[in-house]
């Protein structure tokens, strides 16, 4: 297979030093590329602004903004055979970007801030033959969220975890169906979760793609 794979955080910049992030360690993308590579499979990465170095033997495109993320994904998702996309995406950016650096002056400021692209969403309308596997990271309601997700975005399925994933070694994750079914249920190091979900990509949703064809 050659599989695209988008790990780590997107910023969104306030002016040209402050942005808007979140925690993402981009750990357990890394881990995907890993083991994808050590399964012998072509291997696509963009990744966001991390601490780690891109796992050898993979193809790397990195970016900052979600903007850069959906250019990048629009243009490399077509000639692949799936997308696992761990990137934990800044849902929002200011609606202005500031020139230079904003002074501070004791006084609060305001910042309007507007929703970020969909990329996934995106990704799942130019389907096709190709299959998606979707991240949701929930805190309240989180099966209801994720399928919400699952079915906005696509996919074939959706990988749901919680925030304790957040810049952790470890992950607990539940498979959902896009029928709600509960696929499986993969707990320990993130090298762990990333082979067993691999294995499942493998036999079950790509050679389902394959058969369909």
């Amino acid at each position: 297979m050659k599989i695209l794979i988008t790990a780590g955080p997107t910023r969104e910049y306030i002016d040209d030093v402050r942005f808007l992030s979140n925690a993402s360690s981009g750990r357990m993308g890394y881990s995907l590329v890993d083991a994808a590579v050590a399964a012998g499979h072509e291997v696509v990465l963009v990744t966001g602004p991390v601490e780690m170095s891109p796992p050898d033997g993979c193809e790397v495109y990195r970016i900052e903004t979600t903007d850069e993320l959906r250019q990048r994904c629009l243009e490399l998702f077509p000639s692949c055979d799936g997308v696992i996309a761990t990137a934990a995406v800044c849902d929002y950016r200011p609606k202005t970007r500031i020139t230079g650096k904003i002074t501070k002056t004791g006084q609060p400021i305001v910042l309007e801030l507007v929703e970020t692209s969909d990329v996934l969403a995106e990704l799942g309308t130019m389907k096709e033959h190709r299959w998606i596997v979707g991240f949701a990271l929930e805190s309240q309601d989180p099966r209801n969220n994720a399928m919400r997700k699952l079915r906005m975005k696509n996919c074939d399925c959706i990988v749901l975890n919680d925030t304790s994933a957040i810049g952790s070694l470890t992950n607990s994750v539940e498979i959902l169906s896009p029928s709600a079914e509960t696929i499986a249920i993969y707990k320990g190091t993130k090298q762990h979760v990333a082979e067993q979900l691999l294995e499942l990509i493998e036999g079950t949703i790509h050679g389902r793609k394959s058969r369909a064809k």
